[in-house]
């Protein structure tokens, strides 16, 4: 006779975890439990956490537990990076400048996801400041290969089912290269959709915060929280996606791996009915990456980082110092023309998008580079975080390390609801269960 072996609850989704505490099946000290029970035979070799307090946490839950239903996150755990404010955690943002810093009040997003029912489980590793210079979060695949970054304990800590999910921020590649990297699907919404305020800067005008978990339905499901709209059901298409494949002007840099999935991708969509074409962008969007990383980034990245700069300089990794010296030689009128390509390339998106639901896009160079001292090139993300486009990576293929290759769907601003619904078809015909994190 066969036994069915019950999971436990930290492999869960988000949207499980809600449906079972509901139900009444489980409850919300439960859940915490398995996660800290994960946490504490994994993180001193993932190291995704850097804030955690197991008393605090529980302490959360059982005051869910003793309450009426707060919303449709009653009981769910979330990872928060360590640049997002807390009242009665740290906020360090990954430097020796914050260590021990208080916030007075949550960042509005914690505070919404509190109204809802979630269990802020604890911070997770960041880069300094949103930037490069890593923590010392691993590769819960293979711990000798970076996690990406700059959210890298929550991709790390949701892929190795620490927690369901986890809030991260991006600014050039900062949510999708470490979901690519720890095989889960990071979403970074169109630009300003989640609220920033009590959320560190890093370059104002592209920054975006965003979702790393092993579901698309629990990134709608916790996005809907975020957007202060009733929850609805998973968003589906009436029919096959228009898919444009763009292989970038960084095609070239691309390893085989990823070129591979791209093509793998392209050809299996087409045979399961989707309209699959190949496209060109205009010249304009040729060596966009670097206006948005060198120009738009460091520009503003410079102005953020003043007064740490002018008072606490000795604290700051060299790869930060480097980042500021470079910001402080853009001139204003550098900055207004990188904006002004930026917002050109949106206005030609307009007409592509007409013809296509979405944009099927390379999303990294390749599997997780091996060692620690860097999060790997963000350049194929930061194109479409400077456009404000909406993107979502997919666990959908894997390298010749046998680590997690991601690809990259686009859709047009403001219609994250269709790429939902395509990124949900493309994962139907396209994905398996045994692609996503680190399997128990």
């Amino acid at each position: 006779m066969d036994v069915k072996v019950k999971r436990p609850l930290n492999e869960l989704s988000a949207t499980e975890i809600a449906g079972k505490i509901a139900a009444g099946e489980t409850t919300c000290e439960a859940v915490v439990r398995d996660c800290i029970a994960r946490i504490s035979a994994r993180d001193d070799v993932v190291k995704a956490w850097v804030n955690f307090d197991e008393k605090l946490a529980l302490a959360q839950a059982r005051a869910l537990d003793g309450a009426s239903a707060r919303g449709p996150l009653h009981g769910v755990p979330i990872g928060l990076k360590d640049t997002i404010d807390t009242f009665d955690m740290p906020t360090e943002m990954g430097s020796p400048i914050y260590r021990g810093n208080r916030p007075r009040a949550d960042a509005a997003c914690v505070a919404l996801l509190r109204r809802a029912g979630a269990v802020i489980l604890g911070k997770t590793a960041t880069c300094e400041f949103a930037g490069s210079a890593p923590p010392q979060t691993t590769n819960p695949h293979k711990a000798v290969h970076t996690p990406g970054g700059s959210s890298s304990g929550s991709a790390a800590g949701v892929a190795d089912h620490m927690v369901p999910a986890a809030l991260g921020t991006q600014t050039g590649g900062s949510i999708l290269r470490p979901s690519s990297f720890c095989g889960i699907f990071g979403y970074k919404p169109t630009y300003n959709t989640i609220n920033k305020i009590g959320v560190w800067p890093a370059a104002d005008s592209i920054d975006t915060i965003g979702w790393l978990a092993r579901s698309i339905d629990d990134m709608e499901m916790l996005t809907a929280v975020l957007r202060m709209q009733a929850q609805q059901p998973p968003r589906k298409l009436n029919g096959a996606p228009r898919i444009g494949v763009w292989r970038t002007d960084l095609w070239d840099t691309a390893q085989p791996e990823s070129k591979a999935a791209i093509e793998d991708a392209a050809k299996k969509l087409g045979k399961a009915g989707a309209n699959v074409s190949d496209i060109e962008l205009p010249e304009a969007f040729s060596g966009l990456h670097v206006i948005a990383r060198s120009t738009i980034a460091f520009y503003e990245r410079a102005a953020c980082m003043a007064f740490a700069w002018d008072h606490h300089r000795e604290k700051l990794s060299p790869q930060m110092q480097r980042y500021i010296e470079n910001g402080l030689k853009i001139s204003r009128d550098e900055h207004i023309a990188g904006m002004k390509r930026v917002d050109e390339c949106r206005v030609l998106l307009g007409p592509v998008f007409e013809k296509y639901d979405v944009l099927l896009v390379p999303c990294v160079p390749g599997e997780a580079p091996k060692g620690l001292g860097a999060t790997g090139d963000p350049s194929l993300q930061a194109i479409w975080t400077a456009l404000h486009t909406p993107t979502m990576t997919l666990p959908s293929h894997r390298g010749p390390n046998n680590l997690p290759v991601g690809i990259q769907l686009v859709a047009q601003r403001y219609d994250d609801d269709r790429l939902f619904a395509c990124a949900r078809w493309v994962w139907e015909k396209i994905g398996s269960p045994e692609m996503i994190g680190v399997q128990p």
